[in-house]
């Protein structure tokens, strides 16, 4: 303060021709000792030395004070009676920005309700969401707590304890509290506490060997070397906290260099003794000081940084004081500045600056707005308070293991947004043993893709993490829920973006399309091969033997079984979906009633050879033809009903059932009662041509064409009944894709069992291709 005083006198621009004068007094750190103080002051009784060397003083129209916030309240109290205004330096209660009840008091120090609120921002942040509180025994820390605590409503951030300070700190009080602190699993403790509830709170962590908590300490404490001492490095690296904004004041490391009890000054100093006393532990010899074994030599120095007096290398509640200084005397310097009918008092009058009511000063003080020579605006709003801002302090211990606050970021305040935060992450060393990695504090923000589910008997910051399920995203970090994909949409693998769905259909450009249209191609050459064959040799024992015709009808019922399945590749449309049902219905029909048609005949064949009967006559070529066009209309006319009153027809069932990212298209059968008909006929007619066949794989047939019928309707009956689980289990394009690979198999089955052995005998052992080797029993 005398500094700044004696920089605002020396300067010719500021206050021209005119000396600001001061008084300072000793609180003693009691609100008694500070109101009497006070009232002397402004009253101007009792002063037995003044600043400027006079017996007596003027009443002070401005105190500058006081430093605690419970004290400026009473000051506050008492002096607003007076009108007197008083601008603090370092009281911080959000309290005592009430313009109602305080109107006359101003501070270069920000409201806690500011700390408060960048505290929370900052736990937001970090993703810091289980957090502890401690606080001071006072109105500091029973309003910035409450103004913390409302600030992180809401947020997501909760509160593990609140534990309180006490005042006197009692041993078993304290050790209780860092009990609580020490057990509860929140690792992050927020703190609003003054020095001394710091020193003694950290003496009882050291001693309790707490080391796993990440402290965020307020600007009280932040910086304080008592604190910070060695002591208590294990359990405090890392701190991190707000502190005031730092600054370099040119010239005052010189003028507190230059302070001597002994030097001659044109302003006595009552302090300088006691001030030299306590930096050198020493006694003056002035005349009404008590004298010590240890007297002072005179030649003793005081050196920057060697004691907190001279320590420059953190001027921030200094530097306060410096702005507050610098306030009263831009307020005087508005006053003698003032035009007539442009003054701030009432009807526009000016004050007279050499005979002014503190009143008046307050006015002025109020509407200061200028720059320091520092360069740092400053003005107060409404509430007496100025613009704020915070530098974000990291304390790392060096190898020789002090502890240096180290500036990794700052905090500035702006109306609307409340502020904004500027940190470099990769300079902070984290705190509870963490080193480079940010502590994690209850649970971690759900990263997108998943939503929060809260434990179970735990507080709801407490949570785990649950991916989306498939269909569902969520694209922001700690998402309560998880947002359904519209329609023809689905997610992605990480499930934070809805991509449309694919279209998914056996393809002839696929793969397994690509082989299943060559095998059904290959037994349909197969079995044109085999019909050339048989025309070729139509005039043959073996092909008139075995009933030319209807082997021709085989043959060529074959050849539409291994076709069909060529209509169940490709994207399915109305006609391709009614065109495969229908004519798989029907070629296996027509195919199933010839091999019916043959068993029979060679079951009555070997029967009629018995004396007296004559069934024989009951089974020639027409008869034949006409059971196996009437087994044969019997599937049309059921194929023909489906198709006029429910056709199988195009779907997706992707869309419809929502069992995955792609849309499925398939031909959905339309009428189940028609699709179970038309496969229970011909498993109707599968049966029956099987048992036939099974009762005449023992009479004498040279060329064992009863056995070869069991044979392949043996396995046309397995392949049929394996097909339905299979049918059922399989996904999407795959379920298309077995029900080719069954038509294809049982079509293959016939062929081979039925054709291959005649075709052999025809082409490759003609000398068994004779009626008298046909005859042969």
């Amino acid at each position: 303060m005398v500094f700044a005083v004696e920089e605002i006198n020396s300067d010719p621009h500021l206050l021209p021709n005119l000396t600001l004068g001061y008084l300072a007094a000793d609180t003693c750190l009691a609100e008694s000792t500070t109101l009497s103080t006070a009232l002397t002051m402004v009253t101007g009784l009792q002063v037995s030395r003044a600043g400027d060397g006079c017996q007596s003083a003027p009443a002070v129209p401005v105190i500058i004070g006081d430093a605690r916030s419970s004290s400026s309240m009473v000051i506050a109290d008492t002096l607003g009676v007076f009108d007197v205004p008083m601008v603090s330096y370092l009281a911080s209660c959000v309290c005592l920005s009430n313009s109602v009840k305080y109107p006359r008091f101003f501070r270069t120090m920000p409201s806690d309700a500011l700390q408060a609120r960048a505290m929370a921002k900052l736990l937001q942040l970090l993703g810091w969401s289980w957090v502890g509180l401690v606080s001071a025994d006072d109105d500091f820390g029973r309003f910035a707590i409450q103004i913390l605590t409302e600030e992180l409503r809401g947020t997501g951030v909760c509160v593990a304890y609140h534990q309180v300070v006490p005042k006197g700190y009692a041993k078993e009080k304290l050790k209780s509290m860092v009990e609580t602190i020490k057990r509860s699993s929140a690792k992050v403790v927020v703190t609003f506490i003054i020095g001394q509830d710091a020193k003694a709170l950290m003496e009882e962590v050291v001693h309790q060997n707490i080391t796993d908590k990440q402290w965020l300490a307020n600007d009280a404490w932040v910086t304080l070397a008592a604190v910070s001492a060695a002591q208590n490095i294990p359990s405090l690296a890392g701190t991190l906290g707000f502190a005031l904004r730092k600054a370099d004041m040119p010239g005052l490391g010189s003028f507190l260099t230059h302070i001597h009890p002994t030097k001659p000054s044109p302003h006595p100093d009552p302090f300088k003794p006691e001030l030299w006393e306590a930096v050198f532990g020493c006694s003056l010899n002035i005349k009404g000081r008590a004298k010590t074994s240890n007297p002072c030599l005179g030649s003793e120095e005081i050196a920057l940084g060697k004691s907190i007096y001279a320590d420059v290398a953190q001027l921030r509640a200094t530097y306060n004081v410096y702005k507050a200084v610098y306030a009263i005397a831009h307020a005087i310097k508005d006053m003698l500045a003032c035009l007539p009918g442009s003054g701030l008092l009432i009807n526009g009058q000016c004050p007279d600056v050499m005979n002014f009511h503190p009143y008046e000063l307050s006015q002025y003080i109020g509407r200061v707005n200028f720059t320091t020579p520092l360069g740092e605006q400053l003005y107060f709003d409404e509430n007496g308070d100025p613009p704020a801002s915070f530098d974000i302090l990291n304390w790392h211990v060096t190898p020789q293991g002090k502890v240096e606050f180290v500036n990794i970021g700052y905090f500035v305040s702006s109306e609307g947004s409340g502020g904004r935060f500027h940190i470099d992450m990769d300079r902070v060393i984290w705190g509870g043993g963490q080193g480079d990695r940010v502590p994690v504090s209850c649970s971690t923000p759900c990263p997108a893709g998943t939503r929060k589910a809260v434990q179970k008997g735990r507080p709801e910051c407490c949570f785990d993490c649950v991916r989306c399920p498939g269909g569902e995203i969520s694209n922001e970090t700690g998402s309560v829920d998880c947002i359904r994909c519209p329609a023809r949409f689905w997610s992605d693998s990480d499930n934070t973006v809805c991509l449309p769905q694919q279209v998914d259909f056996l393809s002839h450009n696929d793969i397994m399309g690509i082989i299943l249209s060559i095998i059904s191609v290959t037994g349909a050459i197969m079995t044109a091969g085999t019909l050339t064959t048989f025309l070729y040799y139509r005039n043959t024992p073996l092909v008139r033997a075995n009933n030319s015709e209807v082997s021709f009808m085989l043959l060529v019922s074959l050849k539409l079984c291994f076709l069909c399945a060529l209509a169940f590749i490709g994207r399915p449309v109305a006609w391709s979906c009614a065109l495969r049902h229908t004519l798989f219905g029907i070629s296996f029909v027509l195919c199933i009633s010839c091999l019916l048609s043959r068993t029979v005949v060679v079951l009555v064949a070997f029967r009629s050879t018995l004396p007296g009967e004559s069934l024989m006559r009951y089974f020639g070529p027409a008869q034949q033809r006409l059971g196996i066009s009437f087994c044969t209309l019997v599937q049309v006319l059921i194929c023909v009903l489906w198709l006029v009153l429910a056709p199988p027809q195009p779907a997706e069932r992707g869309v419809r059932e929502n069992r995955g990212p792609k849309i499925v298209l398939e031909c959905d059968v339309g009428s189940v009662v028609g699709f179970g008909l038309v496969l229970g006929y011909i498993g109707f007619l599968a049966c029956l041509c099987l048992l036939l066949a099974f009762l005449a794989r023992k009479l004498p047939d040279n060329f064992n064409e009863a056995k070869l019928i069991t044979f392949s309707m043996l396995i046309f009956c397995a392949v049929w009944v394996a097909f339905v689980p299979a049918y059922i289990s399989s996904p999407g394009k795959y379920t298309v894709a077995v029900e080719i690979f069954a038509i294809l198999a049982s079509s293959y089955g016939l062929l081979l069992c039925i054709f291959a052995p005649k075709c052999f005998i025809l082409l490759l052992r003609p000398e068994r291709n004779t009626k008298k080797h046909l005859m042969a029993r």
